[in-house]
This record gives C-alpha cells, sequence and structure tokens, in this order.
C-alpha cells in the first residue's frame, strides 16, 4: 500500500507531539524537587532527567517515565548536599582566628626583639661617644700642660703690685714704712721697677739691676721673671751692705749706682 504525501507529511508532526509529554514531565518533577525552571541547579540536571525519561519512554511509555522523574530529580539533588558536607570539613572559623592570632604574638615579640637590639645599640652607641669625648678632653688638657711646662714662663712687670709687696717686706728686714719713699726713689734711678729692665752697657737686670742678674737665682730659680723673687734679693742686698734704703739712696746720688 502506497503512502500518500499527506500521511507522511503526518508522521513527523506526530513525533514533536510525542516529546511534549516528556517535556511537561521533566518540568513537573524539577518542580517536585524544588528546582525552579531556568536555574542553574535545572540546566545542569535536565539533560540527565530528559535522557532517563527518554529510554524510560522507550522501554515502558510516557507514564513509566513520569513515574520516575521524581526519583531521579531527587537523586539528583543530592549532590549540593555532598558539596556542602565538603565545604564543612575545610578549616573552622575558630582555627582560622587561632592562626592568625598566633602569627600576630610571633609578629611582636620579632619587633620586641628588634627594638631591644636597637636600644642596646644606641646606648653602646652613647656610652662609646662619651668615652671618646672624656679621652679627647684629657687628651687636650695632658698636651695643654704639656705646653704650658715647655714654654718660658712670662715675666710680670707691675711697679705698683711690685712696691706694695716691697712696702710689705720691709718689717722682715727691721725697717719701718718711713724706708719705703727713700726705696721708691732709689728702685726707680735704677730700673723703674721694672722686672725686665736691662742695662745695655753693664748687663745689669732687673728691678734691682743685679749685676750680673744670675745673682738673683740665690733667691730663686724665677729671678728672672717673678719681681718679688728680685725684691727679696735686693732688699737683703741693701741691708747686708748700707743698712737701709735711705743709706743706699744717699750712696746712689753720690756715685751714681749702689
Amino acid at each position: 500500500m502506497s503512502k500518500s504525501p499527506a500521511r507522511a507529511a503526518a508522521r513527523p508532526h506526530g513525533r514533536r507531539r510525542a516529546i511534549a509529554p516528556a517535556t511537561s514531565a521533566l518540568a513537573r518533577a524539577a518542580s517536585k524537587s524544588g528546582i525552579k525552571p531556568g536555574s542553574d541547579r535545572f540546566g545542569h540536571r535536565s539533560a540527565v532527567v530528559a535522557l532517563s525519561l527518554g529510554l524510560l519512554a522507550v522501554a515502558g511509555g510516557g507514564a513509566a517515565a513520569t513515574a520516575n522523574a521524581t526519583d531521579l530529580a531527587r537523586t539528583s539533588t543530592t549532590t549540593p548536599t555532598a558539596s556542602a558536607s565538603a565545604t564543612a570539613e575545610g578549616p573552622s572559623e575558630q582555627s582560622v582566628l587561632a592562626q592568625a592570632a598566633a602569627e600576630a604574638r610571633t609578629a611582636a615579640e620579632d619587633k620586641s626583639v628588634a627594638d631591644k637590639a636597637a636600644a642596646d645599640k644606641a646606648a653602646a652607641d652613647q656610652a662609646a661617644g662619651a668615652k671618646a669625648a672624656a679621652d679627647k678632653a684629657a687628651a687636650d688638657k695632658a698636651a695643654a700642660d704639656a705646653a704650658a711646662q715647655a714654654a718660658p714662663p712670662q715675666a710680670v712687670t707691675d711697679p705698683a703690685g711690685a712696691q706694695a709687696y716691697a712696702a710689705s717686706r720691709l718689717a722682715a728686714y727691721g725697717w719701718g714704712q718711713d724706708q719705703m719713699s727713700a726705696l721708691i726713689t732709689l728702685w726707680n734711678k735704677e730700673s723703674g721697677w721694672s722686672t725686665t729692665a736691662t742695662n745695655a752697657s753693664s748687663g745689669a737686670y732687673g728691678i734691682v739691676q743685679s749685676l750680673p742678674g744670675s745673682k738673683m737665682a740665690s733667691a730663686g730659680a724665677d729671678w728672672q721673671t717673678n719681681y718679688k723673687t728680685q725684691i727679696e734679693w735686693g732688699l737683703n742686698y741693701i741691708k747686708e751692705r748700707y743698712g737701709s734704703p735711705a743709706n743706699a739712696l744717699g750712696w746712689h746720688l753720690a756715685h751714681n749706682w749702689y
């Protein structure tokens, strides 16, 4: 029996209508399983369910596919539960916080050690600087003292001071202050009471014009610079040679020397 074009065209149309119950069954099964059409879960699992429904339709018809769709959907929903269980097996919030606290303690301890090392170094540097400064000060003082000892002593010329000292020593030689005016006149003529006065022709030296000047060393080693040493030697000379400053002045006026 030959097939008419009308019947041949109707057969594909019948196949498309046979698919519709399976799609509707899939939607109803997904809805019963809590899966919304268009969701990711529906999209990923619908292919599996559709394939299963197709196989069941071949084996037992559309009713069997519809009956088992719910079981397949229910079985497929176990995957999120397993995934959630796997997530729960990861680090807990408490362990993460404990690890962060331990790391913070370690960082604080490291910083404390570094701060102490820096403070110790600063203290050591300060002590070293203070010692270096003290050593330098001591060295400078030693150098200054050595220079002062090596340098020749400076002569002190102070006529007023020298006269005041001579006046204070008259009594030690048995004289009164009435002898002071004669002594001032005598040594004014000889040297002007200058500690370093030197006679260009004879070489006589100092306030008392000792000739030679080294005679005054018997009164002190500083005879060249210290007017007190020179005055002590001169007063003793006047006492032994003339008896008093007035007598020494009288001789000088008569002979222009004493």
